[in-house]
C-alpha cells in the first residue's frame, strides 16, 4: 500500500492525500503508518534516504516536530536509521520481538503495523514428544495437537513455527478452528484459555536447506532458535512452541533494571 496521492492534470503525482485531523489517531502515527507502508511495498528500498523531515512536514501539512516524532518511531522499529551528517537511510525491515509482554504473532504483527497471515505445513493430533511431554506435564498415551505454520508478515515470511497443545484441553481444535488465523484467539473465544507467562529460550543457528527455502533466505543463514512455553495464571503449562525466525528480520528487545542496593541500619545498644 503507498501514500494516497492526488493527481495533477497531467497525470503526475502531486500532494499526498491530507491527514484526517477527525479520527483521534495522532497524526505522527499517521505518518509513520503512510511512512511504513512506503517502505513495505518496496516503494523505498534498503539503503535509499528517507526523504527530509522538512519536505516530509510540507507534504503532509505538518510541524516538523511532528515529523520528528513519527521518523523516531521508525527508527525505534529498526525500519529507518540515522547517519550524523548524512540523513536518515531505509534498513532492511526487522520486526521487534519485546519480551516484556506476552503476544502471539499476529498481535506483534499488527502492532507493528504489519498484516499477519500464516501458511499451514501440517496440522494433526499426535504423540508428544519427550521435551513436549516434559514441559506440558503429560502423561503416557496423552496426545497433543500440533501446528506447522510459517508466518507472515506483509506477505514476507518472518518464521516457522511449531506449536504443540494437549488435546485435553481443546478436544474440538481441529473442528472449530482455521489455522491459517491466530490461534491464541481462538483458544481465548472458544476455549477460555488466556496465555499468561511465558518462558522462552534464544538459541542462535543456522537455516537449514528447507528452512531457507520456506523463509526465502540464503541456506545456513543466521537464525533465531526460540523455544517457548506458555502458562495460564494458575500456571499450567499449555503450549510448547519451536520457532525459527531470521536473524536479519528480527531485533531482540528488552528492558532491564538494577536494583537498589539494600542498605543495612546498626543500632546502637
Amino acid at each position: 500500500m503507498k501514500i494516497p496521492y492526488s493527481r495533477n492534470s497531467s497525470g503526475a503525482a502531486a500532494r499526498p492525500s491530507p491527514l484526517d485531523r477527525r479520527s483521534g489517531i495522532p497524526l505522527y502515527h499517521q505518518i509513520q503508518q503512510r511512512l511504513l507502508a512506503r517502505i513495505q511495498s518496496g516503494e523505498f528500498k534498503a539503503g535509499d534516504p528517507l526523504p527530509s523531515i522538512e519536505r516530509i512536514a510540507e507534504q503532509m501539512g505538518v510541524s516538523q516536530m511532528t515529523v520528528r516524532q513519527a521518523v523516531r518511531a521508525l527508527v525505534d522499529l529498526g525500519v529507518i536509521y540515522s547517519r550524523q551528517g548524512k540523513g536518515t537511510f531505509i534498513s532492511a525491515i526487522k520486526l521487534e520481538r519485546d519480551f516484556r509482554h506476552v503476544l502471539s504473532f499476529t498481535e506483534e504483527t499488527e502492532a507493528r503495523g504489519a498484516h499477519a497471515t500464516s501458511t499451514v505445513l501440517s496440522f494433526m493430533k499426535q504423540a508428544p514428544g519427550a521435551q513436549t511431554r516434559e514441559l506440558l506435564h503429560l502423561a503416557n498415551g496423552d496426545e497433543v495437537f500440533c501446528l506447522h505454520r510459517v508466518r507472515y508478515g506483509d506477505s514476507v515470511p518472518m518464521g516457522i513455527e511449531c506449536s504443540s497443545l494437549p488435546v485435553s484441553l481443546c478436544p474440538a481444535l481441529m473442528d472449530t478452528f482455521d489455522p491459517t488465523t491466530s490461534l491464541y484467539q481462538e483458544l481465548a473465544e472458544r476455549y477460555g484459555i488466556q496465555m499468561m507467562v511465558t518462558d522462552e529460550v534464544i538459541e542462535v543457528g543456522r537455516a537449514s536447506a528447507e528452512e531457507a527455502r520456506l523463509l526465502h533466505i540464503e541456506p545456513k543463514s543466521p537464525v533465531f532458535l526460540f523455544t517457548r512455553t506458555s502458562y495460564l495464571e494458575s500456571g499450567l503449562p499449555v503450549e510448547h512452541v519451536a520457532s525459527v525466525y531470521p536473524g536479519e528480520r528480527y531485533k531482540i528487545v528488552n528492558r532491564l533494571t538494577r536494583t537498589k542496593p539494600t542498605t543495612m541500619t546498626i543500632t546502637a545498644k
